[in-house]
């Protein structure tokens, strides 16, 4: 773990020092300010926001997979092994996304206006929503990273094909009713309605596990077909 855990960090520098991280970045900045404004009930803006990262996280995977030359990558691969490898891309692409995570929660808490919608049957407090707008935020992070591992090298071997493939899979995590973030999403939606907060642990522990086992299987992949 300890050499999976200095590939992240080998990934994190690429990702800055190639600038790959900031075009999902402005992407994931537009659209907040596009869908929200200042003002706005902070547990709808924590459901736009968490939904909105599930794409962008996504992509991040690709940005981490490909900010190496390929023969740079290479000797990577050749001293470290495939598997160690592709898990330090995706835990250097799952790093950046939570960290987006968190500063989209403390930028839509601080731009908010009340915590739900008028007429909600109850006035939540700013706490519980925060931790349950955090919670989805996660779960959609995770999840987009899922969808990113899918949608690239190893299991699609041309990449023309990666960005329809995540942009799709993504848009199914995100609206299929038995999809862990679209739980998690629908929780807040309907939390602004009616004030009732809940942080959705179940949709959580889902994509944790989900990502273990798509994680695994796509590292253990990359293993039988060397680069």
């Amino acid at each position: 773990m300890g050499q999976v855990g200095s590939l992240t960090r080998y990934y994190l520098e690429l990702l800055l020092r190639s600038h790959a991280w900031l075009p999902p970045f402005l992407a994931y900045a537009l659209l907040l300010v596009i869908g929200l404004a200042a003002g706005d009930p902070l547990l709808g803006g924590l459901g736009f926001g968490a939904g909105v990262l599930l794409p962008v996280s996504a992509w991040y995977v690709r940005s981490a997979l490909s900010a190496e030359p390929p023969a740079s990558r290479a000797c990577l691969v050749a001293a470290a092994g495939p598997v160690r490898v592709h898990l330090g891309a995706l835990l250097a692409a799952l790093t950046v996304s939570l960290v987006l995570a968190v500063g989209q929660v403390a930028a839509v808490w601080w731009t908010s206006g009340p915590v739900a919608n008028a007429g909600a049957q109850r006035d939540p407090g700013a706490g519980a929503a925060v931790a349950a707008g955090l919670a989805a935020s996660v779960v959609c992070a995770l999840l987009g990273v899922v969808a990113g591992a899918v949608a690239n090298r190893p299991v699609l071997a041309r990449a023309q094909y990666g960005i329809p493939a995540a942009l799709g899979l993504a848009t199914v995590l995100l609206v299929a009713p038995a999809s862990p973030a679209n739980a998690a999403v629908r929780g807040l939606v309907s939390a602004a309605r009616t004030g009732r907060v809940a942080v959705p642990w179940g949709s959580l522990l889902a994509a944790v596990v989900l990502l273990a086992a798509v994680g695994a299987g796509v590292a253990a992949l990359a293993g039988r077909r060397p680069e």
